[in-house]
């Protein structure tokens, strides 16, 4: 039986400003932004580019600190999926999982399990070079999932494939979500992506970021991408950017 799910992730208060590289002109991102994400939870933050989704996440993440406010997350193990695949093209497929389960102090054994739930057990000892996108972003996927995570961060994870790929990488997404409970934050900005996968979604709008609405998904999973539900769900979505 698998231990409660303990991990919560809360900002308060949080801000934080770039400065143009080129004007030197702040660019203020997040100003006095509060947001909790529950034990279990999977929260989808939905947002035009520029809106600060990514900055959020990396802030989470513990990549890039607030300038003001506070984030409370504990010490989870993480699983971060980014927008790219970022493998290192001179190690195996395999390598590149079981490196990151030795990073996390974890059994290097879960590698070729992570990878068997992504249907790659066949390329586990190909290098990514031979792969095609979906394949290399599914690896990702196993290398986030291996490490036994208590807290997933997805930075836009399928946006850089064609549709009928990615479409079919949120079903496995999904599926390896409902296998264990864990706590999970996803920065997207396609509108069904995010009814189909969260359990709540928070619309981000303006700069700096404000939460312009907020939906609680009441379906359980698995889900359908054709529930008219969901449909539904997205058209809200998208009237609130």
């Amino acid at each position: 039986m698998s231990a409660p799910v303990t991990t919560r992730v809360r900002l308060d208060g949080v801000g934080k400003t770039f400065v143009d590289a080129r004007s030197g002109t702040p660019q203020q991102v997040l100003a006095d932004f509060s947001l909790t994400v529950e034990p279990g939870e999977l929260v989808a933050v939905v947002g035009a580019s520029g809106t600060g989704k990514t900055t959020l996440l990396h802030i989470v993440a513990g990549l890039v600190p607030p300038d003001t406010g506070t984030v409370d997350r504990g010490d989870p193990r993480l699983g971060v999926v980014f927008q790219q695949p970022r493998l290192l093209d001179w190690l195996s497929v395999r390598e590149n999982v079981t490196l990151a389960c030795e990073a996390a102090g974890v059994d290097a054994a879960g590698a070729d399990s992570a990878l068997a739930a992504v249907g790659l057990s066949e390329y586990a000892g190909s290098y990514p070079t031979v792969l095609s996108g979906g394949q290399r972003q599914r690896v990702a996927v196993a290398r986030a999932f291996a490490v036994e995570p208590d807290l997933v961060l997805l930075d836009e994870p399928f946006s850089a494939l064609d549709e009928l790929t990615a479409r079919k990488l949120r079903l496995l997404l999904q599926d390896l979500w409902m296998e264990r409970s864990r706590t999970g934050l996803l920065v997207t900005h396609n509108p069904l992506e995010a009814a189909l996968l969260a359990d709540r979604v928070i619309v981000l709008a303006g700069r700096p970021a404000r939460i312009a609405a907020e939906y609680r998904v009441d379906r359980e999973r698995p889900r359908s991408a054709e529930d008219p539900y969901l449909f539904d769900l997205h058209a809200r979505i998208v009237s609130a950017l």
